[in-house]
């Protein structure tokens, strides 16, 4: 049952974290086109940054950080009196109540503490992707549809809500599309940030004997991967299907090429 389950996790991470990486996307692509200084150079920093490390470096360096980062501010709230040093060589120590779940929270909690800090690291890396997107798909908007909106009196907030955001979407669909299709291929990553997904449980699952069980059965794990490998053609197929009729409708209107080959196949 825990198989089977696992495979809503995935979908529940997609679900989660595509939304909030593309929160974090259009965050750093404002941030990159910014008038004032520190706020670009913070925008463009973020986006060069994250995506210069390769994604399982940046997962298993960044989760452990992110961890004792919590953890460290919550041991300097609630534990002002502690006089140890936090850092004892290769150790981590806080004091017991500054534990991130506490050890004596039920298993729930500790799982849902992880999938939660997995969500944050998938989120800034692919948002990260997602500013570069974005930011491209804000700068293939004409600038005479930016020009005639100030030449109607708009201010510089009206003309980039009212006009860039509504269009720059039709331009940066297509990369945004790529890098949720890397998404999905990424989520066996899982596997590395403690979470049992579905890769986890075909290998435990699969095999006739692991660190804990030993089953009554011979080596399974090619049959549990290929059914892996039909529910990720059949996620992206699918994705794939959405994302054309997204596409579509984006460009209804639209001085793209898309939106060229609407008009005369309706004239």
């Amino acid at each position: 049952m825990a198989f089977y389950s696992s495979f809503g996790t995935v979908l529940i991470l997609l679900a989660i974290t595509a939304p909030i990486a593309l929160l974090f996307g259009f965050g750093g692509a404002t941030a990159a086109r910014s008038t004032i200084a520190p706020i670009r150079w913070f925008g463009k920093a973020y986006t060069a940054i994250v995506r210069g490390i390769p994604d399982i470096a940046f997962f298993l360096f960044f989760v452990i950080a992110l961890d004792q980062m919590f953890e460290y501010a919550r041991h300097k709230i609630l534990c002002s009196d502690w006089t140890e040093p936090v850092r004892q060589g290769n150790d981590f120590v806080v004091c017991s109540i500054a534990k991130l779940p506490q050890s004596s929270s039920p298993e729930w909690m500790h799982e849902l503490y992880g999938f939660s800090l997995a969500v944050l690291t998938f989120a800034i890396v692919f948002g990260a992707f997602a500013a570069n997107v974005l930011y491209g798909g804000m700068r293939a908007v004409p600038r005479g549809q930016l020009e005639t909106a100030e030449a109607y009196g708009m201010s510089r907030r009206q003309t980039f809500w009212r006009i860039l955001v509504p269009q720059m979407w039709v331009y940066a669909l297509p990369g945004l599309s790529n890098l949720w299709m890397i998404l999905i291929k990424a989520t066996p990553l899982l596997f590395l940030l403690g979470v049992e997904d579905i890769v986890y449980w075909a290998r435990e699952l699969g095999g006739f004997k692991t660190q804990v069980y030993a089953y009554p059965h011979s080596d399974w794990r090619l049959f549990y991967f290929l059914g892996l490998l039909v529910f990720y053609l059949a996620l992206t197929k699918i994705s794939e299907i959405v994302l054309v009729k997204l596409m579509a409708r984006l460009s209804r209107g639209q001085a793209t090429m898309g939106g060229e080959e609407q008009r005369k196949a309706a004239a």
